[in-house]
């Protein structure tokens, strides 16, 4: 494992084992097998990876759900990559060979991938040498496009991971007082970092809507954004939003129904928005724009990058991520 800082980015594997994929077998298991890379087909691009990113949503895989069936394909889940194209399908215009791109793909975790040409996002030669998964990038700046959040609004984010530390720097950024609620102090600490005004400890549900009223005067928030995916954020979530605020639903609920308390919901009369995008032109568009912000220094990701595994390592990687060590915060691969 390495310190993920741009510079510290591997450079020099040059695909010295040859072309390989990592394989989930059987829940919490991991296989490295030796693969022959896909040839694009009409309108495909194939690219030579340099890294993926490790997604908290790979977590309900990992752990061997029962609809889920075993072994995966080579590659599976890994869906935030971004390395070189190193071949052409077919009718492809727009690329070239050799360049730097990134996608939203679903076989990552392995050293080559092939999809559709109009999926790929142009890297500037700003993002030379540094690791650059676009798609949950590009996740963060469309979830808080759908949060329309104002300068001077109150804003509170619960969750501070990956997704929800973007979220408060962009909250800042726009001018609004942000409220950052997680369980860690490590997690709260890289709140303020990111320009959090306050932080609540998320442990005891009604002290912390006492402590939000006290820093909102009664007022509670303009917006709360969850992003943590699980019942009790959810909860908790609606009752800091104030009478005809905004709650968004930034987390992924992954693990079955959830229960809300309709009756509190009806009579704040908030707004409720799902921030996950399917439209594959949406995720795009955010996943240019998250380039186009780390390129021109307005948005800085690499501090949330805590730990770089090789491929082979994928499976220390996924565990990383569910338990969280230390500051843990994202992990990525190197695919090389």
């Amino acid at each position: 494992m390495n310190d993920a800082s741009p510079t510290a980015w591997p450079q020099d594997l040059a695909m010295r084992q040859g072309p390989r994929a990592a394989r989930i077998v059987a829940p919490g298991k991991v296989q490295i097998v030796p693969t022959a890379p896909c040839s694009p087909g009409p309108g495909q691009v194939r690219i030579a990876l340099e890294g993926c990113g490790v997604c908290a949503s790979n977590l309900g895989p990992w752990a061997g759900p029962d609809w889920l069936e075993f072994p995966l394909a080579p590659g599976a889940l890994g869906h935030e990559g971004w390395g070189r194209i190193d071949a052409l399908g077919e009718g492809v215009e727009g690329v070239s060979l050799g360049q730097r791109v990134a996608f939203a793909g679903q076989h990552g975790f392995a050293t080559h991938d092939c999809v559709p040409a109009a999926d790929v996002i142009p890297l500037p030669r700003e993002l030379d040498g540094q690791p650059v998964p676009a798609e949950p990038l590009g996740c963060a700046i469309n979830v808080f496009h759908r949060s329309a959040v104002r300068p001077g609004d109150t804003v509170a984010v619960i969750g501070i991971g990956f997704l929800g530390a973007l979220l408060v720097r962009q909250a800042a950024d726009a001018g609004a007082r942000v409220i950052a609620i997680s369980r860690r102090e490590s997690s709260l600490e890289l709140a303020r970092r990111m320009g959090a005004a306050e932080t609540v400890v998320m442990d005891d549900h009604w002290r912390i809507i006492e402590d939000v009223k006290r820093l909102t005067g009664e007022k509670l928030c303009d917006v709360v954004i969850e992003v943590v995916g699980k019942q009790w954020p959810l909860d908790l979530a609606a009752e800091l939003v104030r009478d005809g605020g905004r709650l968004v639903i930034g987390g992924y609920h992954q693990d079955g129904p959830r229960q809300v308390n309709m009756q509190m919901w009806n009579w704040k009369g908030m707004d409720v928005i799902n921030a996950h995008e399917r439209d594959p032109e949406v995720v795009r568009r955010g996943m240019r724009e998250a380039v186009a912000a780390i390129a021109a220094g307005r948005l800085d990701p690499s501090p949330l990058y805590s730990q770089v595994f090789p491929l082979e390592e994928l499976g220390a990687a996924l565990d990383a991520t569910r338990d969280k060590p230390g500051n843990f915060v994202k992990a990525l691969i190197s695919c090389s």
